[in-house]
């Protein structure tokens, strides 16, 4: 079958029509038979078995019986009527129940005709009953694709309301193998084929929607999940070795002055050895003469800032400039006040730009850009305005990159005439399942290691019911000159109802920390932006004790002495959330603490949550926990990849088969880089379908 062919607009499939191909299109986007052909079954239902009505079981399982229908009656009910027919075989009798589309059925069902009849059962006074059960002439059934399990598509109500039911998408779906005649073009080369025993393509698709056995079931999804990622992994890969080849970057090839004096005179601590394997993984990039691109991920005060900033010493040593992207103006404000104390005599020009930069301060930047005489530019995104333009861009770094978009972040290539190298962070640990997929294209750098000195942040769960000892412990920390974080949640949907919890958590905070003992700030998203700031300097400046906030304060504060994080509600919070928020405080050198309240009604997810909190300290062991949990949908940034709108894979359970796929590409693209081979170029057809279609399931049919 060629893929011209599968392009067929779905309404022309025998048993569409036009109606249903626009139910189908808008409930499911179906549009073509290729579409339809990779509606795959979320489940299957094992059909090798007939039941007797004397062996049926009061278990309200699925379940399969021949027999015939000898006596129709309508029943009337408190609202409106109920069909009921009672169905026999040779060995007893049962009942089978309508409440809706009775005259379709009145008309339609014959009497005294063998039929075969598959549904649920339910037990009741006496006598089993089956409501609306899937029925089929048993001379029909006989002449359909024999198929042990019953595969059960993807629904929604809109499909059973229009009458589109399981059974008329599997009707609809051996239409489409008759047209086909089950033929689909091979997508991998026989070598792979033979390695791993891979079924061919046109029994795999047969098998994942008829499959004869659950041994074939197996392999056919083997087989598929197989393809999806090995083809997500070639695109991803051959776009970084791609970029590698085409896209020329500036050589920084010496290591100059200015990074020797701050290294050797001005840095406050040792590095630690993952912080100098990082420095010289981006080094290497560097020196490369293709541009980077690198994803830099390190816990919350694993030392990223000190990474970037010696990076951005080579690009000046080199004769470039340097700038640092933050999302928020508190973030942006925080590293440059922090890059500013660490450059002190080193003789280097730093500037801020943000949206709150006045005027006449942004006219000096953009001049002292344009000179050249600024060498490092911090600040939010009112970098990418066309009105910033530099003299010699050579690096651009970007803080918790998950927060731009795809098109932000490719205004900075355009800053120079060759595009800067590129140096992504984050503190939200990735999942190295979850890394490969998101970020295949970027080589990864990762700081798994805290600089010397920090103590663990002890984490611990108190219920409500502990209040008035976790008081206490406050008034305890706050003696020893220490201050405090009390956060809580804020769920958009009820924004109205997060502020009243916030506003009565003050008031009695307020009652039980009175003034003049005790100072406490308030932080929330409804406070104009400079009342935040006010109250965000109070505490920075210690003129606060206790910080009582929503989640604004998730990403960017630094303060050292604050040494509590109260987590109010813990259990409405996401683990990255938590871990994020976690990371707040354990800043300085004295020993920090987090506690986590919750009512006592918890869910299994929000208990598993808590624990893993209170057990460790480790943001990639946190983000594979988060990841089983939430699947790879709901993490951060996933949904503005569209590589993971994958059909039939789920990178958290087929994690090996992911690796295996990962794998399978490199070592093609070692032996084969360009496809070139004539036993790969139904990969290299397969690919260029890809590139074209942009969908991954456009191609592999």
């Amino acid at each position: 079958m060629n893929s011209i062919s599968l392009q067929t607009p779905i309404v022309y499939l025998k048993g569409v029509g036009p109606n249903r191909a626009e139910t189908l299109q808008s409930e499911l986007g179906i549009h073509t038979y290729q579409d339809l052909i990779n509606l795959f079954p979320n489940r299957y239902i094992d059909k090798t078995q007939y039941y007797k009505i004397n062996e049926l079981q009061r278990n309200s399982a699925d379940v399969q019986v021949v027999g015939k229908i000898v006596h129709l009656k309508s029943v009337e009910q408190k609202k409106g009527k109920r069909l009921v027919a009672t169905f026999v075989d040779e060995t007893g009798q049962m009942e089978l129940v309508w409440f809706r589309g009775q005259k379709w059925i009145r008309e339609n069902i014959k009497l005294n005709i063998p039929y075969v009849v598959f549904g649920r059962t339910n037990f009741f006074n006496g006598t089993f009953s089956m409501p609306h059960p899937d029925m089929e002439l048993q001379s029909d059934h006989e002449k359909g694709i024999q198929i042990a399990m019953q595969p059960i598509y993807p629904s929604t109500e809109k499909l059973s309301n229009k009458g589109i039911s399981n059974k008329v998408i599997n009707k609809l779906m051996q239409q489409l193998f008759i047209e086909t005649k089950g033929h689909f073009r091979e997508t991998l080369s026989e070598p792979l084929l033979k390695e791993l025993h891979l079924l061919p393509k046109s029994k795999a698709m047969f098998n994942i929607h008829f499959p004869k056995s659950t041994e074939l079931l197996a392999k056919a999804q083997f087989r598929l999940k197989f393809e999806e990622l090995f083809y997500v992994q070639l695109q991803l890969i051959s776009k970084k070795l791609l970029r590698k080849q085409k896209i020329k970057g500036y050589n920084f090839d010496k290591v100059g002055t200015i990074f020797n004096e701050f290294y050797n005179n001005h840095l406050p601590f040792e590095l630690t050895n993952a912080q100098k394997r990082v420095i010289k993984e981006i080094r290497t990039d560097l020196g490369s003469n293709a541009q980077m691109n690198r994803l830099l991920q390190g816990d919350v005060g694993s030392g990223k800032t000190i990474v970037a900033l010696m990076t951005m010493l080579l690009a000046i040593d080199n004769g470039f400039q340097a700038c640092l992207m933050a999302p928020t103006e508190i973030l942006a404000n925080q590293h440059f006040n922090g890059i500013k104390e660490l450059l002190k005599g080193v003789g280097i020009e730093i500037a801020l730009l943000t949206g709150s930069v006045k005027k006449s301060a942004r006219k000096v930047i953009h001049e002292q850009l344009e000179s050249g005489e600024l060498h490092i530019l911090v600040g939010t995104h009112a970098l990418l305005e066309d009105k910033v333009q530099f003299k010699n861009l050579g690096l651009a770094i970007i803080d918790e990159q998950h927060r731009f978009g795809v098109a932000q972040r490719s205004k900075l290539w355009h800053k120079n005439e060759m595009p800067p190298h590129i140096l992504v962070m984050t503190a939200t640990p990735i999942p190295r399942t979850l890394a490969m997929s998101l970020y295949g294209d970027l080589d990864i750098s990762v700081i798994d290691e805290l600089p010397p000195g920090r103590k663990p942040i002890k984490t611990v769960h108190r219920y409500d019911a502990n209040r008035l000892k976790v008081f206490a412990f406050i008034r305890e920390e706050i003696k020893k000159g220490r201050q405090v974080y009390i956060v809580y949640p804020l769920i958009q949907e009820s924004e109205a109802l997060d502020y009243k919890d916030l506003m009565d958590g003050y008031a009695s905070i307020s009652r039980d920390f009175p003034l003049p003992d005790y100072q406490i700030s308030i932080v929330h998203g409804q406070l104009k932006a400079e009342d935040k700031d006010y109250e965000m300097e109070r505490f920075v400046a210690g003129k606060t004790q206790i910080m009582v906030a929503t989640t604004v304060i998730e990403v960017g504060v630094n303060v050292p002495n604050a040494s509590v994080m109260i987590i109010e509600s813990a259990e409405r919070f996401g683990l990255s959330q938590l871990h994020q928020l976690r990371g707040r405080v354990g800043r300085g050198a004295d020993q920090s603490f987090c506690i986590l309240m919750t009512g006592h009604k918890l869910s299994a997810e929000a208990k598993t949550r808590l624990e893993t909190m209170v057990s460790t300290n480790d943001g990639f062991e946190i983000a594979e926990v988060d990841l089983k949990l939430r699947g790879p949908g709901d993490l951060m940034g996933t949904q503005q990849s569209g590589v993971l709108n994958l059909k039939i894979a789920d990178i958290v359970i087929d994690n090996d088969i992911l690796k295996a796929a990962r794998y399978h590409v490199l070592q093609l693209l070692k032996e084969d880089p360009s496809l070139q081979k004539d036993e790969n170029h139904v990969i290299r057809y397969t690919y260029a379908q890809l590139i074209k279609h942009k969908n991954i399931w456009n191609y592999i049919s």
